[in-house]
């Protein structure tokens, strides 16, 4: 059986293969974007994508270089047409990310 969402699928799959993340999160948010008019004609509800990865690949990495690495992974999906839109990504290294988590759990608590 053919998947319900194929690109999603294929991201997965090429990120999780090159990065080995500790985290990764993928939202489809084509939906919020089919009203625009460079999508009405779209034949692909997996355009516009918003990603977060936690990756050791991404230490001593400024967040440009880190962004190309996925961008090269992506390549064939965003160059296809009907493929990737538009992707929004949060990249860090699992230090960040645990610094990420204390300073909301700190704000959180403030609140």
């Amino acid at each position: 059986m053919a998947s319900q969402k194929p690109v999603e699928d294929v991201m997965r799959t090429k990120i999780t293969d090159a990065l080995k993340p500790s985290t990764l999160e993928i939202y489809n948010d084509s939906h919020l974007h089919a009203h625009h008019q460079a999508m009405r004609e779209s034949v692909s509800s997996e355009t516009h994508f918003r990603v977060v990865i936690t990756s050791e690949e991404f230490q001593s990495k400024m967040q440009p270089a880190r962004h190309r690495m996925v961008y090269a992974l992506l390549k064939e999906e965003m160059d296809r047409v009907g493929g990737i839109h538009a992707l929004q990504l949060r990249t860090q290294t699992p230090e960040e990310e645990d610094r990420r988590k204390a300073r909301e759990k700190e704000e959180k608590e403030k609140a």
